[in-house]
C-alpha cells in the first residue's frame, strides 16, 4: 500500500463501521482485493469492447477544461479510462483496492496517479475534483455503502461537478457470485431504482444509457450495463434515505 497520506485508511466522514463491523468490512475488503489481483489482465481480455465506457469519457471530457481534477474509482488496469482522460488533457487520480490492478494501471498511464485506497474511505483531505468517474466499481459494495459512497463522492466534487456512474443491472444486494474463475461479492439494482438511488444522495442525471454486453468469457454471462451522466446538485446530499 502507498505511504502517501492521501491514500491513508483514514475512514470516511460518516457511516463509519466500528468493532465487529469494521473486521467483517476489512476482511471483505481483502476478498475482493485478492480476487481482482487473481483476475488482474484477464478482466480486460474478458471486457474488451468498452464503446459505452468511452462514450462517457469523451462526454466528461468535453465538458471538463484542460488541467481539470477527475478521480477515477476503481481505476482497474487503467484502460481505458484513466487512458483517455488523460491524453484529453485532464489530471487523474485513480484508486483500487487490488494492488495487482494498480500495478497495471501505473504502466498503461504513467501520468496519472495511483494509489491503494478504497472508496468508502475517502475524505476531504484528497480535495475536490471537477469530475469522478465510477464504472462498475460501486458494484462491488452492499447497497447500503453504495448510498454512502454516493454522498461521499458528492461531497468531494466541485459545485459545478460531474459523475459518471456504470453498474450492471440486477436486482441483487451483495450476493457472492462466480467472476471470471473468482468468486466476488456483487450488488445490482432494476434500471429505474438505479436512478432513485443516485437522485436521493444529491445528484441530478443527465442522462441515462443502456447497453447490452456480451463478455468474451464463456464462463461471464451476457449482462445489461447501465450508465448514467450525472450532474452534482445544488442541494447537499442528505445522510439517509429510505432508498436501498
Amino acid at each position: 500500500m502507498t505511504t502517501d497520506p492521501t491514500s491513508a485508511d483514514t475512514g470516511p466522514p460518516e457511516d463509519a463501521p466500528s468493532g465487529g463491523a469494521t473486521n467483517a468490512r476489512d476482511a471483505r475488503r481483502s476478498a475482493q482485493a485478492l480476487a481482482f489481483d487473481r483476475i488482474g489482465a484477464r478482466y480486460d481480455e474478458a471486457f474488451p469492447h468498452k464503446q459505452e465506457q468511452l462514450a462517457a469519457g469523451e462526454w466528461l471530457a468535453a465538458r471538463l477544461e484542460p488541467g481539470s481534477r477527475v478521480l477515477d474509482v476503481g481505476c482497474g488496469t487503467g484502460m481505458p479510462t484513466a487512458r483517455q482522460l488523460v491524453d484529453a488533457g485532464l489530471r487523474v487520480t485513480g484508486i483500487d483496492i487490488s494492488a495487482g490492478m494498480l500495478d497495471l494501471a501505473r504502466a498503461a498511464v504513467p501520468e496519472a496517479s495511483f494509489h491503494q485506497a478504497d472508496v468508502m474511505d475517502l475524505d476531504e483531505t484528497w480535495g475536490h475534483f471537477d469530475g469522478v468517474v465510477a464504472f462498475f466499481s460501486l458494484l462491488m459494495l452492499p447497497r447500503r455503502q453504495i448510498m454512502a459512497a454516493l454522498r461521499l463522492l458528492h461531497g468531494l466534487l466541485t459545485p459545478a461537478g460531474l459523475l459518471m456512474l456504470a453498474m450492471v443491472e440486477a436486482d441483487l444486494d451483495d450476493v457472492e457470485l462466480p467472476f471470471l474463475g473468482s468468486p466476488v461479492r456483487l450488488t445490482g439494482y432494476p434500471h429505474d431504482q438505479l436512478r432513485a438511488v443516485v437522485e436521493a444522495t444529491g445528484f441530478e442525471v443527465v442522462e441515462q444509457r443502456h447497453r447490452t454486453y456480451a463478455p468474451e468469457h464463456e464462463d461471464t454471462p451476457a449482462e445489461t450495463q447501465q450508465f448514467l451522466y450525472c450532474r452534482r446538485g445544488t442541494q447537499a446530499a442528505p445522510n439517509r434515505s429510505s432508498i436501498t
